[in-house]
C-alpha cells in the first residue's frame, strides 16, 4: 500500500484514524499515521503520546523511549509519559534507570507508598 493513504486527508482526519487504529491494535499502522502529524505537529502532546503508546505496544521500544524523553523535555510534569518511560525502561532491561521515573510518576498521581 502506498503512503498517500497514511498521509490523506486533514490533520484531524488522520488523527481520528490513527486512533482507530491504536483502538484496533493496529499499532504498525497507528505508527505510520502518526509520525506525520508529529513531525507536522511536534508540540502536540498528544500525537506524541499516542505516537510513543504506539511504538511501546508494538515492540519499538527504543523509539517510544526517544518519543517520551522529547514530551517530558517540554513539559517534565507530564505525569502519563513519565509512568510510560518507567515502563519503557523496564521493559528493556533497565530497572535502575526505571526507578525513579516510576517513583516520580506516582509522586504526581498521588499514590502513597505503601
Amino acid at each position: 500500500m502506498s503512503d498517500t493513504y497514511y498521509e490523506f486527508g486533514t490533520a484531524a482526519d488522520r488523527w481520528s484514524r490513527a486512533q482507530l487504529f491504536f483502538d484496533a491494535k493496529e499499532y504498525q499502522t497507528a505508527v505510520r499515521i502518526l509520525r506525520g502529524l508529529v513531525a507536522e505537529h511536534p508540540d502536540q502532546t498528544a500525537q506524541r503520546l499516542l505516537l510513543a503508546r504506539a511504538y511501546y505496544h508494538s515492540a519499538q521500544l527504543k523509539p517510544a523511549e526517544a518519543e517520551l524523553r522529547a514530551i517530558l523535555e517540554r513539559d517534565p510534569v507530564e505525569h502519563y509519559a513519565r509512568l510510560m518511560l518507567g515502563r519503557t525502561l523496564e521493559r528493556q532491561g533497565r530497572p535502575d534507570e526505571a526507578a525513579p521515573h516510576l517513583r516520580m510518576a506516582a509522586a504526581m498521581s498521588g499514590e502513597l507508598p505503601s
